[in-house]
């Protein structure tokens, strides 16, 4: 390693020209990924309401839809509006009242059930199908010209409709997420570095790294918007600590050699064996990440693994590189450090350990409890202003015509007339529908099939299916729509075996039983993981044990407080959480386990060497504590998006609860265990006590 040390030192100008570099490719790879803003999508595409979206599109060439509210407008205007909506790119068919008694269908033939269903006082509703899926680019700018050429009359609701708000959002924010997470980490590093400009130069090659690391994912085709959201500033907050030990690893090593070039390049060498070890609980935890069928968690590890090597990488070329050219200015800024080294606080939970370890005991129910009782919410406009046009649309919808979801059933097109009516019928008098539309209801026994336009046969009919629209009064991911969705599914399976209720409600409700399988498999493959790299990085049998232990008793505090202070999480927030503030904090119990093992091997007490631990680490875990909670706290506070916003919350909160429990809980646990510790670990006796264990041992 030390001869890729000297490689980076004599090649510094060189290496700092390629790093800038790679951002043009970097930024290009970046502009050209494509985000995804539907969380449904990453459903398992063999399940039956993803089967359904394929053949809605295949044969209906129908992908997301919309209801557009008007209100006080005559039908001539509605009309009007309906012929304009329906010129617009990727907008495949426009349903209305008035436009299919404009369609050779006289208006005193349709029931009167049809009426009422698109009309209520003086507000009246449009169902839009786009051409394209739900979240597909061509939906979204479709949604943005619908609100250009219509009146502040018309309101247009459903997931499209959010899921643009959500990419205006979310573009509008994110360069701020970026200044925000810089600024209050430099603040950090500030208090914590003995350097005003070195905090620059940290800032500098971790950004290098996000900037390779975004470029990058333009191999992956796409990512989500909730991955792009999360991945600065988590890759900010996880890879910090490796600059953080390149500079304390530099100042070091400055002590031995007088050559500040030869002084780095051992430097490097001792940060890659250091750093590389640590990243791997890190990286394990993310990559646990992909083996959920729910596919975001795929996306989401990929990209942050991927992050952490970015990390690494300019952590161990582009930083040194940048010291040293830049090294007299940084002496220039030198000055005294800023944060206390916190003497009377490792002393003070030293003589009070066993307090702390009660303390730890007590507080394992209650978190324990807290944690598996949390509220969880599916829906994310529940999260988002009640501003934002499709939010304002979506409450009249549910205000006006008391309809907060709408499904969409397939069913075979030869399905007899006399059944599907039956059918129909059957499920209007389920529980919060409202409506039921097929193409049989709508246009009655009164008019026969052959005399109906193909362009109005179209809408709802294929060669082998046909498409019905169900409102429901109950909103997504209530336990209301669940129970209406199964008793839906019942009816449909009694005269069509291949029927397929889809829609976002029975697509959330596929998310909730998957997620639900899929965090669970998640949380014991990190635990499992980064148990075995612990196990093998300290070679020891009760030390992963321990550790793990310590680190969940922070992730369960996390968690736990959501349900004491009744704030709804939410669903991806436990999988979030139980891998990434496990894979990212754990290191703050190796940093002051590595330092245990040290002291004991040399022969010190159990309490001295505990203690020392504790002094000489508790510094180091403050800063990277600290340095976590101010990349991602500011996000928490600034976003509007709820979910970001809530996951941030967690991350920040999660860094000082883990920080608090490896300082107060870990020593503790350590003056308990220490002999149990010493048996099953290697490195923790003197040589020459080890060999007189086993030779007791072996006489035994």
């Amino acid at each position: 390693m030390l001869k890729f040390g000297e490689f980076i030192v004599k090649h510094r100008a060189l290496i700092l020209i390629i790093g800038v570099l790679l951002i043009i490719p970097s930024a290009l790879g970046y502009m050209n990924t494509r985000v995804n803003y539907d969380i449904l999508s990453y459903l398992p595409k063999d399940l039956s309401t993803m089967v359904g979206q394929d053949i809605l599109k295949d044969d209906f060439g129908k992908g997301g839809f919309s209801f557009v509210i008007t209100e006080g407008m005559t039908p001539k205007q509605i009309k009007e509006t309906a012929d304009k909506i329906a010129e617009v790119d990727h907008v495949a068919d426009v349903v209305c009242y008035d436009s299919l008694t404009d369609l050779n269908i006289p208006r005193e033939v349709l029931p009167e059930k049809v009426f009422d269903a698109f009309n209520k006082g003086d507000s009246s509703i449009m169902a839009v199908f786009f051409d394209d899926t739900t979240s597909a680019d061509g939906t979204l700018a479709a949604i943005d010209e619908m609100r250009r050429i219509t009146s502040k009359q018309c309101f247009i609701s459903g997931m499209s409709a959010i899921t643009t708000d959500m990419k205006h959002l979310s573009d509008s924010e994110s360069v701020i997420y970026a200044v925000i997470a810089v600024i209050l980490t430099s603040a950090v590093l500030v208090l914590a570095m003995d350097s005003f400009l070195i905090p620059v130069f940290f800032m500098l090659s971790i950004g290098l790294a996000i900037v390779w690391n975004l470029g990058s994912n333009f191999f992956l085709g796409e990512i989500s918007f909730i991955t792009q959201a999360l991945a600065l500033v988590l890759q900010l907050g996880v890879t910090m600590d490796y600059s953080i030990f390149l500079w304390h690893s530099y100042k070091e090593q400055q002590r031995y050699f007088s050559d500040h070039n030869e002084a780095m390049a051992h430097a490097i060498a001792a940060t890659i064996v250091s750093v590389v070890g640590s990243s791997f609980t890190t990286i394990a935890g993310f990559l646990a990440m992909c083996f959920m069928s729910f596919t975001l968690g795929l996306d989401l590890g990929i990209v942050m693994a991927k992050g952490v090597v970015c990390g690494v990488i300019a952590c161990v070329t582009v930083l040194p590189a940048m010291i040293l050219v830049f090294d007299r200015a940084i002496e220039r800024t030198s000055h005294k450090n800023l944060l206390p080294e916190f003497k009377r606080t490792s002393a003070f939970i030293m003589k009070r350990s066993w307090i702390f370890l009660v303390a730890a005991v007590v507080l394992l129910i209650p978190a324990a409890y807290g944690n598996h009782n949390y509220d969880v919410y599916y829906n994310l406009d529940s999260t988002l202003p009640a501003d934002l046009d499709s939010v304002v649309a979506n409450t009249k919808l549910s205000e006006e015509f008391d309809m907060n979801s709408t499904h969409l059933l397939l069913v075979r097109s030869d399905m007899e007339a006399k059944s599907a009516r039956k059918m129909v019928d059957e499920i209007k008098n389920t529980d919060g529908v409202q409506f039921a539309l097929s193409f049989d209801s709508l246009v009655g026994s009164a008019i026969p099939e052959e005399i109906i336009p193909d362009s109005v046969k179209s809408i709802l009919k294929s060669d082998d299916w046909q498409l019905m629209l169900i409102g429901s009064e109950y909103k997504v991911a209530t336990d209301q729509a669940t129970q209406q969705i199964k008793a839906i599914n019942s009816i449909v399976s009694r005269y069509d075996p291949d029927g397929m209720l889809i829609g976002e409600a029975p697509a959330t409700q596929d998310l909730i039983e998957i997620t639900d399988h899929d965090f669970k498999v998640v949380s014991v493959l990190s635990i499992a993981a980064v148990f075995l790299i612990i196990a093998f990085t300290l070679k020891s049998f009760s030390l992963p044990v321990i550790l793990v232990a310590v680190i969940e008793l922070a992730i369960m505090i996390n968690l736990g407080l959501a349900y004491y202070m009744g704030t709804s999480l939410p669903f991806i927030a436990s999988v979030v959480i139980g891998t990434i503030q496990l894979g990212a904090t754990v290191d703050y119990a190796i940093l002051m386990t590595t330092r245990y093992r040290t002291e004991r091997s040399s022969g010190k007490a159990k309490k001295e060497a505990v203690s020392i631990a504790l002094s000489t680490s508790v510094k180091s875990i403050v800063t990277s504590g600290l340095g976590f909670f101010a990349a991602t706290v500011g996000v928490a506070v600034y976003s509007k998006i709820g979910m970001i916003s809530s996951l941030c919350v967690l991350l920040s909160r999660g860094a000082l609860i883990s920080m608090a429990v490896v300082i107060g809980v870990l020593p503790s646990m350590f003056m308990v265990f220490d002999g149990l510790i010493c048996r099953t670990s290697k490195g923790f006796l003197p040589e020459n006590e080890n060999t007189s264990h086993k030779h007791r041992i072996k006489l035994a």
